[in-house]
């Protein structure tokens, strides 16, 4: 049986990415409600381009924030975010 393709998530359809200047926050926009993000989740969300997996999205954070937990928390957030269903 051949293994699965990686998963190189990015945002669903009909999720906007945005910066709100005014509150100084990431927002993601969704069909029907905004959620205002947290410390670095707009960073992390703006490498999920479809292009990268997981895996490089882990390592690219490891990079700019060297000795932070992103190798534990980044998957479980993204996974998060999938089942919300604001990740595809």
């Amino acid at each position: 049986m051949p293994a699965a393709a990686p998963w190189r998530p990015a945002l669903a359809r009909g999720v906007v990415l945005r910066h709100d200047p005014v509150r100084g926050a990431d927002l993601l926009l969704l069909p029907e409600r905004v959620v205002v993000l947290e410390g670095g989740a707009g960073g992390v969300l703006r490498l999920c381009d479809g292009v990268r997996d997981v895996p490089a999205v882990v390592a690219e954070l490891a990079v700019r924030h060297p000795g932070a937990p992103v190798a534990t928390e980044v998957p479980a957030f993204l996974h998060r975010l999938r089942k919300e269903g604001w990740l595809r």
